[in-house]
């Protein structure tokens, strides 16, 4: 049974840094991209960053230079990283994985298969 949780969402001051993770089980971690997705109220989700299994990562251009995603597979843990943060940063963070990115990282949500419940990320302004 695949799962995906989140932790390390919380209160941040504009400007300021936090990191939040996903722990995955129930599929092999280190042959699947993993990404971060965000939905605020009111809006649809919103694609944030993701990882293959190696490489760099993609960022929507929204959290570039400012976010960053990684991985242990040691760990099955995927995180990001995330400064310079922003009021419109603030929503609901969501790790999922793709277990079908022979092709590379994916940016469209239907690409992937399972999602975590998500942890609430609030930037104060």
């Amino acid at each position: 049974q695949v799962q995906l949780v989140e932790s390390g969402g919380g209160l941040v001051q504009a400007g300021g840094s936090l990191s939040v993770s996903c722990v995955a089980s129930g599929f092999t971690f280190s042959r699947c991209a993993m990404g971060w997705f965000r939905q605020a109220p009111g809006k649809e989700r919103e694609f944030v960053a993701a990882l293959r299994w190696n490489g760099n990562g993609y960022y929507a251009d929204s959290v570039k230079g400012r976010f960053a995603i990684s991985r242990d597979n040691t760990k099955n843990t995927v995180y990001l990283q995330m400064n310079s943060l922003k009021a419109e940063d603030t929503a609901v963070y969501v790790c999922a994985v793709d277990l079908n990115s022979r092709l590379g990282v994916r940016t469209i949500s239907s690409a992937y298969d399972y999602w975590g419940q998500g942890t609430q990320v609030t930037v104060s302004s």
